[in-house]
């Protein structure tokens, strides 16, 4: 099989549709791009996958057909991209088979180069992260659709990227691959970082006797609104609450409280002191920071 030439499909090979890939499948398709293939370890993950695309053929990874198409998307997780991209090119190895098609990746972390095996059998190699947060396939459908794709890669791999960023109503931007996981820091310091304090915020407000009913959305309100600002007003401009005006007496007796209430959350409370304080130009009290 490797040394022979397979005909090469218009089209997009799907591989590893797990949320993101799920939903890109999906907006692709509604997009108008064809996708021929869902290419899985498990075919029931890729019967499932395809039920949500609304298009493809479910096949397994050993598939003669995953690489029938011009275009493989691999949306597997981080980890499995390598093992993937050297399966593909141990099993297919004919540079003939590869000419003239392109290999993307959706990883933030890691840089096009994790896929060399294929660049090395002559495909064109690049990656497509979205810069949004993906809990779900149906979110990914919802979140995906206008957001921001952070792309880089080899000149055929990037026109299919930032043609397909456009399709979605997107905005692409490049990255250099030897900062990408400094970029992909950036997401991880605000994404799950933000969840984490919102919800122990819900804590503190359920023992102050505020219903989940009313917490959760007024926490989303709260936070959205203070996004709003920082787009608008940028982080000093936005910053608010007793550090930003220098009322210790007010952050001394939240942190009473925490000692109290939550003194798990006293570290956590005096690191982010630290930043608010420099954010803000001030200079606090070396009380707050010891026990």
């Amino acid at each position: 099989m490797g040394k022979q030439r397979r005909r090469t499909e218009s089209g997009i090979t799907l591989v590893g549709p797990g949320r993101v890939g799920q939903a890109m499948g999906r907006l692709l398709h509604e997009a108008g791009l064809p996708v021929r293939y869902v290419a899985a370890r498990r075919m029931a993950s890729a019967r499932r996958a395809v039920r949500f695309i609304g298009a493809g053929t479910p096949i397994a990874l050993s598939d003669p057909r995953v690489i029938d198409a011009e275009v493989l998307l691999l949306t597997t997780s981080d980890m499995a991209i390598a093992e993937v991209a050297g399966a593909l090119a141990e099993r297919w190895s004919a540079r003939s088979i590869w000419a003239g098609k392109v290999v993307l990746h959706t990883c933030g972390s890691m840089p096009s180069s994790i896929l060399q095996p294929l660049k090395q059998r002559g495909a064109a190699i690049g990656s497509v992260h979205p810069y949004q947060t993906v809990p779900s396939p149906a979110a990914g459908v919802r979140n995906l659709r206008s957001c921001y794709w952070g792309v880089e890669g080899d000149a055929a791999a990037l026109k299919v990227a930032q043609s397909w960023v456009r399709k979605l109503g997107g905005i692409s931007f490049r990255i250099r691959p030897a900062q990408k996981a400094l970029y992909h820091l950036s997401a991880f310091l605000v994404c799950p970082t933000e969840v984490t304090l919102m919800e122990h915020a819900r804590r503190l407000l359920k023992r102050a006797g505020v219903p989940d009913s009313i917490a959760r959305p007024m926490l989303a309100q709260f936070v959205s609104e203070t996004v709003k600002n920082f787009a608008e007003f940028g982080a000093r401009r936005s910053l608010t609450g007793p550090a930003s005006r220098g009322d210790w007496p007010t952050i001394e007796r939240h942190m009473a409280l925490l000692r109290r209430t939550a003194p798990d959350l006293l570290p956590l409370y005096r690191e982010l002191l630290r930043a608010m304080v420099r954010l803000a130009r001030r200079r606090a009290p070396q009380s707050l920071y010891e026990d």
